[in-house]
């Protein structure tokens, strides 16, 4: 089997990652994780960034002061800068899900998400539509999730 040269870009996506994983590993409690990714646009380049790691609970603020804390952010305008911002993108993938009248919001998380992940591969792998797809899946859910 030929194993697949990597790119230069992949080689130095791969290092970083490495040195994130070592600096997020050293840290502890409430706080911003190192995070790699890359810009946007032709040409992209490898960045990293600190961002809250919303798969680890325990490393997120519970209260505004905390979080203000957290971010070093002193000036409630710039605070309620950014909840506008996180709202109307919130606000927009809700809105832009065209799922969303289908999934049950009793579902557990996991369970939603992974609604979602099914019906949209069985809908292109089957090339049906959404509806015929629900119409398929959404039984099998409800039977398992609302009991």
């Amino acid at each position: 089997m030929a194993v697949e040269a990597q790119s230069p870009a992949d080689l130095e996506y791969a290092r970083k990652e490495t040195e994130v994983n070592a600096t997020n590993a050293s840290r502890s409690g409430v706080g911003t994780r190192m995070k790699v990714g890359r810009t946007r646009g032709k040409g992209s380049m490898v960045i990293t960034f600190e961002q809250f790691d919303e798969s680890q609970p325990s490393t997120l603020p519970t209260t505004i002061k905390q979080f203000m804390e957290t971010t070093s952010i002193n000036d409630e305008s710039e605070l309620v800068n950014l909840l506008i911002a996180g709202y109307n993108d919130q606000s927009y993938t809700a809105a832009s899900d065209p799922l969303k009248e289908y999934v049950d919001l009793s579902w557990p998380l996991d369970a939603q998400t992974q609604f979602r992940l099914v019906v949209r591969n069985y809908s292109r792998g089957a090339n049906v539509s959404l509806d015929d797809a629900v119409a398929l899946i959404k039984p099998g859910f409800v039977k398992q999730f609302s009991r």
